[in-house]
């Protein structure tokens, strides 16, 4: 099945719902993270102590929360999916759209970066970020 191809202005229509998408991506990514390192830093501490008391409790809640933090995020990248984009980068809120420039023979990636209010840059299937040319 060829992959649809989009337009700028298709892209620039999916901006708003995609920096809502991105914002709430990035802000469980980041409060999952800070739990991992809480309960890395306890395992740490239990380690050190010789295998003191953990309590199992608040254990269990933290990697509960981690859980639900983990799913929140997948389940934002699923909807940025099956709006047509791909999410490249998490960290930096990239998402990348299959599409044409005028001049290029080839497909190329219509890039959105999350803080963008519209797309403006494009790079080849084979580039990355680093590679970004501006849309004429």
């Amino acid at each position: 099945m060829t992959p649809r191809l989009f337009t700028r202005e298709e892209v620039n229509r999916l901006v708003p719902q995609l920096t809502r998408l991105m914002e709430r991506a990035l802000r469980d990514h980041r409060a999952a993270l800070a739990v991992k390192e809480a309960l890395e830093a306890e395992q740490q501490r239990v380690r050190l102590s010789g295998g003191a008391l953990v309590d199992r409790r608040a254990w269990q809640a933290q990697a509960a929360r981690l859980d639900a933090l983990s799913e929140a995020v997948a389940g934002a990248l699923q909807e940025i999916t099956a709006l047509g984009g791909v999410v490249k980068d998490l960290g930096m809120g990239l998402v990348d759209f299959p599409g044409r420039v005028a001049g290029e023979a080839e497909t190329v990636n219509l890039c959105w970066k999350y803080g963008e209010t519209a797309v403006d840059w494009w790079h080849g299937l084979a580039e990355g970020y680093a590679q970004r040319k501006p849309l004429p």
